[in-house]
């Protein structure tokens, strides 16, 4: 029977500016990586295929077909805190118009000797959207990570 995984204990890094050239699981895996901290919520993200229509005259037929496919649009949300180098390097790629590396490690190892789960993507980081909130609020930041890339898996392992 298969196991479940809960979200709690994963991670996501951002890594350095890179260019379309970096595409391959094991030039994702060289980068250096900076956690980003107070992580609340990863959303979601991977590919989605547009949607092609074609109506033919003679039947009134719309006919489909599957187009470009988009990696989609990462929320992630944090507790603000700008001492968090994570944070700090979300902000600053923010500000500029450059693809960055990012890599989500998952809590899913099969045995405890076994490696985690991960997925590695190219993104820009295209809001920084603060949320003070009311009273009882903790500050949040949500970041929109616009995914520039396929998504680049490496499945958790025994050992």
């Amino acid at each position: 029977m298969a196991e479940i995984v809960t979200a709690s204990g994963a991670k996501i890094f951002i890594g350095p500016a890179v260019t379309s050239s970096t595409d391959t699981t094991a030039e994702f895996a060289a980068l250096t990586w900076t956690e980003i901290g107070l992580v609340e919520n990863l959303g979601e993200f991977g590919d989605e295929s547009s949607a092609v229509n074609f109506t033919a005259l003679g039947d009134g037929r719309v006919r489909k077909a599957k187009g470009a496919r988009d990696a989609g649009m990462l929320s992630l949300t944090v507790a603000h805190d700008p001492t968090d180098a994570g944070q700090a390097a979300l902000e600053a790629a923010e500000a500029t118009n450059n693809k960055f590396a990012f890599k989500v490690v998952y809590p899913d190892r099969p045995v405890p000797t076994g490696t985690d789960g991960i997925d590695y993507f190219r993104a820009l980081v295209m809001s920084k959207r603060k949320n003070v909130g009311s009273n009882d609020n903790v500050i949040r930041r949500t970041y929109s990570l616009g995914i520039d890339s396929q998504i680049f898996s490496v499945n958790a392992a025994s050992a």
